[in-house]
């Protein structure tokens, strides 16, 4: 089932659509429009009871308006093509709007609209969580909220089939939709850029547009709408006010640091000639370690642990653990709750005996290939080369072309064969040729290497972008020598002194001000490392 997060343009919507693939390529997601109608109950469950749409929700709903500005990782000097974008938003204590992320992140401009107001107040974006998909906005006109009071947030999750309402600005009209619908489902997934979290599965139509728009059970919110499953009907995603929560108070201190979470790979423990394997007893239920985050032998969890419990919590052989009579979650989920001071408590078994062990948790597993998570990418320009990290955004429109990705596959990318893995002491990150090359003779001859990752300059491994720019910079010989970490693809020779003096007229022809980005600069300029 493919996801798509909600929010609208008032600008064609396919545009708009295109713009969302780069951070939505990390979770598998592609964006496109869709739309529902509810679908009729089932005879053996009596329609739900919604109450009646509430005027004080009403009034504390308000439209967006977003000026983005996104990156563009294959001409990373520059920004994408601006996009008008409008999305959802609800009045929270503290004078505030509670969004989505990806409704405001890298917006250059952001106001916002209440119901039945005229004017539009300018808005500043204090806190962003884009792997959660969570932002705070602060009003530059606070008398705003004299009027538009906070929504009363729900303090224990909605039960399954509760009847709730989806309130938002989807496309199509100016004034405030709702809809009607129930509760299908909780569960504990994958969020975006490798973080996880709680996830209220509703029926209520929801369409682009009602992205950060506040879902209500009774007079209560339940959560924000963020996304449809594309390719279905009448399902859309909520992100539960647990989530929310956890948002607001680790952005108290005005940063946002992300969730504790247990990264290393499991496996249920359901089929019968595994545990006899393992000569477990029926009465152990848990999950298998399947590889620890770390292999040394300082930490904590080893190949064929069972993890039991996490805190006091139970774990059954499928890995869950019960929210509920009726409700069963993952359970990595309990390690949010009772992580404390960087590590999480678990009751494990090994080789037959139980054990307490405290399991470091992180806020995210470490990447080889990131996502950008907000940021613009770093680049450097050396002649008519362009070189720049290699990232999820990078990655997008190559994954949307399965001829390209077949053929990475076969040279044997790093881009495809390392996909999944952790930086290393020889690799902190990727670097690749970004761009296409620019004209200029000093590359004529040599095939393009757009895509291609730098092994090494000079023999020297490249470790990582800086690494790759302080190797450039302080090189004396006269050539450069330039290999690329793939099957069947040329190593480049190329004239140190020549390279140097094409720079610049390369990025007077092109439009571009910075032969690199800040932080590249500083490198290349001689700061440490």
């Amino acid at each position: 089932m493919k996801i798509v997060r909600l929010a609208a343009v008032s600008l064609p919507f396919a545009l708009a659509c295109a713009g969302f693939a780069a951070h939505a390529q990390d979770a598998g997601q592609i964006p496109m429009p869709t739309s529902g109608t509810p679908a009729a109950p089932s005879k053996a469950i009596a329609p739900p009871t919604v109450a009646a749409a509430s005027p004080a929700v009403e009034n504390s709903v308000v439209k967006i308006f977003s000026s983005l500005r996104r990156p563009d990782p294959y001409k990373p000097w520059t920004k994408a093509t601006p996009q008008e974008v409008t999305g959802s938003g609800v009045v929270i204590e503290g004078k505030r709007i509670l969004t989505n992320a990806h409704v405001v992140g890298y917006a250059s401009q952001v106001q916002v609209q209440a119901s039945q107001d005229g004017d539009k107040i300018g808005a500043t974006v204090v806190a962003i969580a884009p792997g959660m998909d969570l932002a705070v906005l602060k009003l530059d006109d606070e008398s705003f909220f004299d009027k538009h009071k906070p929504v009363p947030r729900a303090s224990v999750l909605p039960d399954v089939r509760e009847a709730v309402m989806a309130y938002g600005y989807p496309l199509g009209g100016n004034s405030l939709s709702i809809t009607k619908g129930i509760v299908s489902r909780v569960e504990f997934v994958p969020y975006f850029g490798g973080n996880a979290g709680l996830r209220v599965q509703i029926d209520a139509p929801i369409n682009p547009g009602n992205s950060g728009g506040p879902v209500i059970a009774g007079d209560k919110m339940i959560g924000l709408a963020y996304m449809v499953a594309a390719n279905a009907q009448n399902i859309g995603y909520v992100i539960p006010n647990e989530e929310v929560e956890l948002f607001l108070r680790d952005v108290a201190d005005g940063r946002y640091d992300g969730k504790p979470q247990l990264v290393d790979d499991v496996q249920t423990l359901e089929n019968p000639v595994l545990r006899q394997y393992l000569k477990l007893d029926k009465s152990v239920e848990g999950a298998l370690v399947h590889r620890p985050a770390r292999s040394d032998a300082a930490y904590p969890l080893k190949e064929w642990d069972i993890i039991t419990r996490v805190g006091d919590y139970p774990v059954d052989n499928q890995g869950m653990v019960k929210l509920g009579p009726n409700l069963r979650v993952r359970f990595q989920y309990r390690v949010q709750q009772v992580a404390r001071d960087g590590k999480v408590p678990l009751t494990i078994v090994r080789d037959g005996r139980p054990l307490q062990v405290q399991v470091p948790v992180g806020n995210r597993r470490g990447m080889l290939i990131p996502s950008l998570d907000g940021s613009y990418p770093s680049y450097f320009v050396y002649g008519p080369i362009v070189f720049s990290r290699a990232t999820n955004e990078f990655l997008a429109a190559l994954n949307a072309n399965a001829a390209t990705m077949n053929a990475m596959s076969y040279l044997g990318s790093p881009l495809v064969t390392r996909r999944g893995d952790e930086p290393d002491a020889q690799h902190e990150e990727l670097v690749v040729i970004s761009s296409p090359f620019f004209p200029h003779k000093l590359v004529a001859g040599y095939s393009n290497r757009f895509g291609a990752v730098v092994e090494s300059v000079n023999g020297v491994p490249v470790r990582s972008l800086r690494h790759l720019v302080s190797l450039l910079r302080d090189q004396k010989d006269e050539l450069i020598v330039l290999r690329f970490a793939q099957r069947a693809g040329e190593t480049m020779v190329l004239p140190r002194k020549a390279m140097l003096e094409a720079t610049e007229g390369v990025l007077s022809d092109n439009g571009i001000r910075s032969q690199g980005s800040p932080d590249m600069m500083d490198v290349w300029n001689g700061k440490k490392l």
